[in-house]
């Protein structure tokens, strides 16, 4: 059933021809079902719930939160304007994003911004992530269904009627008027036998194992980095040099950020290929535990280094990991529109524009990340790379937007997830007020009505 542009992998393939979904029992009929608890998730069944639709919210871990708390990305990236010589943070979205972020800085979850190369970022707490998003879904009256995976789609041709759901209580169906696929692996789409690709003819971003590292000297650690989140040269090159006294330290430029938590810091430094050099794919479950386990072990080694090199580290140690490794790239869609390489670097505006983003292209697939800046302006993602060409009554959101390989380096990061999700529930209230193809709609009225919302467009 899959269309990737690679081979299959060798001892997996989506296929559920052989389940009969018509003697399974149907668990509830909604009108919305959300397929991952993540930014985009959490946004899109909000934002449908509070305008009085029945909505269930799916989510294979125990908590919300997706990639920024399960893979501890423990940023919300994308939010400010990049410079030059940045002086001060310049916010450019907000909308369901914002909201966000004002609960969790209310919660005491959420720092100032911090300085991240040529823009800002605002580093948070995943546990009061968590609560942030708990809250604001049981206010809306969301249904949310934890512990619970998408085994198969209800088809009746190819408009979607629902979802095959299944956990450790057994299968059963949800049916469902529309489908938000916010699994950020394109898991509905893919299952639908939507055509979906994998990066760039198959090869897609590192992903890592993010830290916390606990009882930092703060004082001692920010008189010697300083005020960048992105590591000084002489840091890159002590990593280099104990490198080559055969240390474990494949990535010389790192970022730490400090947390909301005193005398703490959270750590993106591994770099995870597999032992034997070759590119990780974590939709296959054989390279999502190899990148986890040399994950755990990268980890161990950079706190080591961080201890013996860095001052302030001295009596630190690895508070936790992330649940998994963090995740930037894996299946996106193929899109009735296409987020090009140019659209970003040209920073394209269009009246169909629902997210705009100044992130840059932040590339992890070689030795060290590529970063390429977008200074003084912003790309608008059009509503259609939100809607898979084939398929009815599905949209996607987050991550898995239709878009080129650098262009979802830039596209992929929090702040714009919430608003894919944002963008994605609006749409899908006009579709349900008009009985309306995902496809037909307009994406100047998705535009209209999320600025109505607050948000920057």
């Amino acid at each position: 059933m899959s269309h990737t542009s690679q081979p299959e992998f060798a001892s997996w393939r989506l296929d559920t021809s052989d389940l009969d979904i018509a003697a399974l029992p149907v668990l509830c009929e909604v009108d919305v079902v959300v397929v991952g608890a993540g930014a985009a998730g959490v946004a899109a069944a909000t934002v449908a719930a509070e305008q009085g639709r029945s909505v269930l919210l799916v989510e294979k871990y125990g908590f919300a939160g997706g990639a920024a708390v399960a893979g501890m990305s423990g940023t919300i990236c994308g939010l400010y304007r990049s410079a030059p010589e940045p002086v001060a943070p310049e916010q450019l979205v907000y909308g369901f994003t914002e909201r966000f972020r004002k609960e969790l800085r209310s919660r005491g979850g959420l720092t100032a911004p911090q300085l991240y190369g040529k823009t800002f970022t605002d580093a948070h707490d995943p546990l009061v992530w968590r609560e942030t998003a708990d809250a604001l879904l049981e206010a809306a009256g969301v249904r949310v269904l934890f512990h619970a995976g998408v085994l198969a789609p209800v088809l009746d041709g190819e408009t979607l009627r629902g979802v095959v759901i299944e956990s450790n209580a057994g299968r059963s169906v949800v049916r469902a008027r529309r489908v938000i696929d916010a699994s950020g692996d394109a898991a509905v789409v893919a299952r639908t036998g939507a055509p979906t690709v994998f990066g760039d003819e198959g090869v897609i971003q590192n992903p890592t194992m993010f830290f916390r590292l606990g009882n930092v000297d703060m004082a001692a650690y920010e008189s010697f980095y300083g005020p960048d989140t992105i590591c000084a040269p002489e840091v890159s090159a002590a990593i280099e040099e104990a490198r080559d006294k055969g240390a474990d330290l494949p990535r010389s430029k790192i970022w730490m950020f400090r947390t909301p938590r005193p005398g703490e810091l959270l750590v993106n430094a591994t770099r995870l290929t597999g032992r034997d050099g070759r590119m990780l794919n974590v939709i296959d479950p054989e390279d999502f535990t190899e990148a986890e386990v040399y994950g755990r072990q990268q980890v161990r080694a950079y706190a080591d280094f961080l201890a013996r090199n860095v001052p302030g580290c001295a009596d630190s140690f690895v508070v936790d990991t992330g649940v998994e490794v963090g995740i930037r790239q894996t299946r996106s869609i193929l899109g009735v529109e296409t987020l090009r390489n140019d659209d970003v670097v040209e920073c394209r505006k269009r009246p169909d524009g629902v997210v705009r983003s100044a992130w840059p292209i932040e590339l992890h697939n070689g030795d060290r990340p590529k970063l390429q800046w977008l200074y003084d302006d912003y790309y608008e993602v059009p509503y259609h790379a939100l809607v898979p060409r084939a398929g009815e009554h599905v949209i996607a959101a987050g991550r898995c937007l239709s878009a080129e390989h650098e262009a979802l380096a830039s596209a992929r990061v929090t702040a714009q997830c919430f608003e894919y999700g944002h963008a994605a529930a609006v749409a899908t209230l006009i579709s349900l007020e008009e009985e309306a193809r995902y496809r037909d709609i307009r994406g100047s009225d998705v535009r209209e009505r999320m600025r109505a919302a607050g948000s920057a467009l």
